[in-house]
């Protein structure tokens, strides 16, 4: 049975750190390529997650063709998806990918650890190790083509980490993923509302980045964030905080799988490093929990 768990906790890990990986490539895509304001970006993905889960979720509860979301329960959970994804896109308009990458997954580790510790679940010294190692094999990966950020890119892409690391450690008392992150999409309407009128005059929209943020909201964002409530309920925070690390790896083997890139010592060097340690931190944590 335990094995069985663990099973379906990995699988639903590497299902959402898939689709986080496309997220953050169909954000750049949008932004970067198609120039497609983060304004109407996050609006489109937002409002696009929660139609698709909230049919998701009326298709699920077919004898009850009107499930009962509660608005009157705590809007935390809403308020930091929001947060997160209005941060995100616009800090990405003055940061690189890579520079954004470790800003980001810097607070979500710092964010995520930290709590976990103030809780009272202090990591043991093999999973500070394993932190570590994976840590570094993922600023090795990004090294290269960091710069120096802007003070509002690493202002927005801090609070978007923060923000995001807050999102996912309540994600673990989620006991109905899918319905619970509908709910949280849902009530991200009234901030959306907000967003679009104030950056409703700088707006640039185009066919394509439409489609890209229909894609990142629907696909990556809206299934991808259930999937991931559903594998956080079998992690701890640290262990959830590490396994991310893995993303900007996923999405550079996906480059070399996809887009015909270099496969570099680089990359294969911090693939293991970053795999490693993750798999330090997931089975030490296995091993205590045997004890």
């Amino acid at each position: 049975m335990i094995k069985q768990s663990i099973l379906k906790t990995s699988l639903f890990t590497i299902v959402a750190l898939i689709a986080f990986a496309a997220n953050s490539v169909l954000c750049r895509l949008a932004l970067d390529i198609y120039k497609m304001d983060a304004g109407s970006f996050t609006t489109l993905r937002l409002l696009s997650g929660a139609i698709v889960l909230w049919i998701l979720v009326r298709t699920q509860h077919q004898q009850n063709s009107h499930p009962r979301f509660n608005f009157s329960t705590s809007w935390f959970s809403a308020s930091m998806l929001f947060i997160y994804a209005a941060a995100f896109s616009f800090a990405y308009i003055t940061l690189d990918t890579a520079t954004g990458a470790l800003i980001l997954f810097g607070s979500v580790q710092i964010t995520m650890i930290a709590y976990s510790i103030y809780a009272g679940n202090r990591p043991s010294m093999a999973e500070w190790a394993g932190l570590s190692m994976a840590f570094i094999g993922f600023i090795y990966l990004i090294y290269p083509d960091l710069s120096s950020p802007s003070a509002m890119g690493f202002l927005l892409m801090s609070i978007a980490g923060i923000a995001w690391g807050f999102y996912s450690i309540q994600g673990k008392h989620s006991k109905k993923a899918l319905f619970d992150t509908a709910q949280n999409f849902i009530k991200t309407m009234p901030f959306i509302a907000i967003l679009a009128l104030i950056t409703l005059p700088q707006s640039h929209l185009n066919l394509q980045g439409i489609l890209l943020a229909l894609l990142s909201g629907g696909i990556a964002s809206g299934m991808g964030y259930a999937i991931w409530y559903k594998a956080l309920t079998g992690l701890s925070n640290h262990q959830a905080a590490v396994v991310q690390l893995a993303v900007p790896v996923i999405a550079a083997i996906g480059g070399v799988i996809f887009v015909s890139e270099e496969m570099t010592l680089r990359l294969v060097i911090s693939t293991i490093m970053v795999l490693g340690g993750i798999l330090i931190v997931i089975s030490t944590r296995y091993f205590i929990q045997q004890k």
